[in-house]
């Protein structure tokens, strides 16, 4: 759990100037690195957030640093991309996010992982 709390440090928000409307913003990060937890082999992958801000956005630098903050954590790839989603969300509040997790292949099997969020209107 302490490194989830330095993980969630690392991300920084700003002020989303057009929250009266929905757009939907994509960020692609196609060297995302982690660690099989198995083998200890690096595991190489693409991912990608999709999102319709709410009133907060993503700082892209800050992003890019805690992607970046997986390059040595042992990890499955459900975990990563399910983790990713939770600290996303509880940084930035989005009105929609999906996280596809596109890893390169390996032992002859390549994995696709995608997870959602869905703010719930009250």
């Amino acid at each position: 759990m302490i490194i989830m709390d330095k993980k969630l440090k690392l991300l920084e928000v700003f002020k989303n100037q057009y929250s009266n409307r929905d757009y939907t913003v994509t960020h692609v990060a196609p060297e995302f690195t982690s660690l099989c937890p198995k083998t200890g082999q690096p595991d190489f992958g693409k991912i990608t957030v999709e999102y319709i801000p709410d009133k907060l956005c993503i700082e892209l630098k800050s992003l890019k640093i805690y992607l970046n903050s997986y390059r040595n954590d042992g990890i499955f790839y459900e975990s990563v991309t399910n983790k990713i989603l939770d600290d996303l969300v509880s940084v930035c509040k989005p009105r929609y996010m999906k996280i596809t997790a596109d890893f390169n292949v390996r032992g002859g099997i390549s994995s696709v992982i995608v997870a959602e969020h869905k703010k719930i209107n009250n």
